[in-house]
């Protein structure tokens, strides 16, 4: 399984950094950065529960 980031469609709100602290990061100004692209073992909720959150749909879990 894999977590995606179109960051042309994120816009700072950082909502997907709490379901899954280990997965995403925030820049300075709020901007997601994916940590691990491939999702480790035992985090696959988490992944789906953070691309459910962004408001913008920028991120997506594949695979």
């Amino acid at each position: 399984m894999k977590l995606l980031l179109d960051s042309t469609r994120c816009q700072g709100y950082g909502l997907c950094q709490e379901p899954a602290p280990e997965l995403v990061e925030l820049d300075e100004w709020g901007y997601a950065n994916v940590i691990a692209v491939v999702v480790p073992a035992g985090t696959e909720d988490a992944a789906r529960a953070c691309a459910e959150s962004c408001p913008n749909s920028a991120l997506r879990v594949e695979g």
